[in-house]
């Protein structure tokens, strides 16, 4: 039996008709997440299910005794509440629980025959267990750490940003692990880090979940179950993302009407997920493989962990080469820059060059000042250190303020300000509709004012307005925030066919990965790294390389200490080794090089249509064979002479 079963509801605001007769059943253990354009009804299914929305027609049934809890938009707290007390607000029950469970195991030691007591004491076990509260303090400071939360946690709530109450409200549920929890957008304000934990801490409590998302791949990993909603009506789809997209164009095709548009959209979405994920997928499962393989070893052996952690920074060390173009046209010119805000470094020694075809994301944890570097590449605030070299050309800036659009006017007046219906689009002359519907909205908005419209329809405004100015570089600050699905596809789409460089401030590994060919990555010494690795790429060797330096820590601490008659033995590199030493790194960079060269000629069919594929491919293997071998004589090398010199 569901846990919660909507049967045959149907729900319209004045003319306008929202779900029309729509079944919807939530099963323990699932995590269904609902797709669909802004404004299709998301947000009014998710609210009939939590019951603070009643329907025009159907039934609501829910069993008995289900806690259902939804994490607000706008959360409220208890006025006077710190950070520490609004988390633990909701937690009440679950302390009472604990303290009685701790009382009845006392009692229990003198009688413990007493059946009634027995049966209470497996009751709220049983309570204990399913909200996984043994730990509850650990698990409270674990949770304010990783949603960093920590250097706030006696400060009044009321104080706190918007994004910081969402996820004090979000931290409060998680702690809280009510039977069915509800989610609308918990991705929004959390930096990759906190969304990793998050993932991590969902699938490992095996929550029954309802959310909604614009994060595919938070999607991808959470979700059990897709449910669109599309015209008034549901259609499920097993599994995340990835198996949505499959699904939906297997039933789009069954369909007697043209949907080229979609389709195509949907192919191309479909073709970049298998190629880009699925590969980078089977390419770390061989690394994968062996660090697990390490783990028992290594807790005695520090160093193979140093030998695996030499091989995965030479993996990172490969996708940074410099690949620019230093033919293209200069923008920026970076040198030595320093930002501060207020008293706070957020930034020192950054030198780089920004290039006319760059396409650079910028990333890293909240608070770390990706903004503040746009605003200082912008020239809208001063740099404490360093200087900004500017080249001519012409910006367009989309911030999450969305400060290029007036509240007064209406889409006629924002996209015509001269008159007519008329808008020139990189060289096209188009009606503003023809135009406007590419963004998804229809006719009768063109007289809405912005005023009026939704924050989803303020960014597709904006960024449909962003895409009709002639300019030579696109900078945009979190600019899938508050877009769904498809308009994001839309924006990825216009950005890849936008000539000029663009830099983009974003959260959204997904996206991300699908547009950047470069990353300004901000770390935690106030420093800039650059990488040309795909972020979710970066972000996994991070995590790795960061578990085996904590095993390196615990090998080395645990390690038991050798006699000292054992140490006699006198290391020292042959002349082979020696020569090795020397040429090796030549050869491997070497390799490289025609490594990349033969992947270019394969995406190229006149290169490989000379060669044939069956050829090239042989070559390219026999080639990384090559490179791996050479790649681990070094890392043998280098592992003997760092034990040279370690025994001096």
């Amino acid at each position: 039996m569901a846990l919660i079963d909507l049967q045959k509801i149907s729900k319209h605001y004045s003319a306008q008709k929202i779900l029309t007769e729509v079944d919807f059943h939530v099963d323990e253990g699932e995590r269904i997440v609902i797709i669909g354009k802004n404004g299709s009804g998301k947000s009014t299914l998710m609210k009939i299910v939590n019951g603070s929305l009643e329907p025009d027609e159907g039934k609501r049934i829910i069993q008995n005794d289900l806690e259902v809890k939804m994490l607000d938009q706008r959360p409220e707290f208890q006025e006077g509440h710190s950070v520490r007390e609004a988390v633990e607000a909701g937690l009440v029950e679950i302390n009472a629980a604990k303290k009685r469970y701790e009382e009845l195991s006392h009692l229990l030691s003198q009688d413990f025959d007493n059946k009634i007591l027995l049966a209470e004491h497996e009751k709220l076990s049983r309570y204990i267990e399913h909200h996984n509260a043994w730990n509850l303090d650990d698990k409270i400071e674990r949770i304010i750490q990783h949603f960093q939360l920590k250097p706030y946690e006696h400060k009044p709530v009321a104080l706190l940003s918007g994004g910081e109450q969402r996820r004090v409200a979000l931290a409060s549920l998680l702690l809280q692990k009510p039977d069915v929890l509800l989610l609308d957008e918990p991705t929004n304000h959390l930096d990759v880090y906190m969304v990793e934990f998050l993932e991590e801490l969902l699938l490992k409590e095996k929550f029954t979940l309802v959310f909604i998302s614009h994060d595919r791949y938070f999607i991808d990993r959470v979700a059990t179950k897709s449910v669109e909603v599309e015209d008034c009506k549901l259609r499920s789809y097993r599994g995340g993302y990835n198996d949505y997209l499959k699904q939906k164009e297997e039933y789009l095709q069954t369909l007697q009407k043209q949907h080229d548009n979609l389709l195509g959209l949907l192919k191309r979405e479909n073709e970049w997920f298998a190629r880009g994920v699925r590969a980078r997928l089977k390419r770390n499962e061989g690394r994968k493989e062996r660090l697990m393989q390490l783990r028992e070893a290594a807790k005695t052996n520090p160093a193979k962990i140093r030998k695996m952690s030499l091989e995965l920074q030479r993996e990172a060390k490969h996708f940074n080469r410099d690949k620019s173009v230093n033919k293209q046209k200069m923008l920026f010119e970076v040198e030595n820059l320093g930002l501060k805000l207020g008293d706070k470094e957020l930034l020192h020694g950054f030198t780089t060059r920004i290039l006319q075809k760059d396409v650079i994301a910028i990333v890293g944890p909240n608070g770390s000042g990706k903004s503040t570097l746009l605003k200082a590449l912008l020239g809208r605030i001063e740099p404490n250190e360093g200087k900004i070299k500017r080249g001519e050309f012409k910006v367009g800036y989309f911030d999450q303020h969305r400060e290029m659009l007036d509240d007064d006017k209406n889409l006629i007046e924002t996209f015509c300000p001269n008159g007519g219906d008329r808008v020139n689009v990189r060289g096209s002359d188009l009606h503003v509709y023809g135009y406007l519907k590419n963004f998804l909205f229809p006719r009768e908005f063109l007289d809405k004012k912005i005023g009026v419209l939704s924050g989803g329809e303020k960014n597709r405004v904006a960024l449909a307005l962003l895409f009709t100015q002639d300019v030579d570089i696109l900078i945009l600050d979190e600019p899938t925030n508050d877009l769904d699905i498809p308009t994001i596809n839309i924006l990825e789409e216009q950005l890849t066919n936008f000539n000029g460089a663009v830099i983009i401030v974003s959260h959204d590994r997904y996206f991300v990965d699908k547009i950047a060919k470069k990353l300004f990555i901000f770390k935690a010494d106030k420093t800039i790294e650059e990488s040309h690795q795909q972020y979710s790429e970066y972000l996994e060797l991070e995590r790795e390389l960061d578990e085996l330096d904590a095993m390196e820590k615990e090998a080395t601490q645990t390690k038991p200490k050798e006699p000292v008659q054992e140490k006699q033995k006198v290391l020292k590199l042959t002349y082979k080794e020696k020569i090795a030493l020397q040429k090796l790194p030549e050869e491997i960079e070497a390799l490289e090089a025609k490594i990349e060269a033969m992947n270019n000629c394969l995406s190229d069919p006149k290169c490989y249509g000379e060669k044939g594929l069956s050829t090239l491919a042989k070559e390219l293997e026999a080639l990384e064979n090559e490179y791996e071998e050479k790649v681990e004589e070094l890392l043998e090398i280098e592992e003997k002479e760092e034990a040279i010199n370690a025994q001096g």
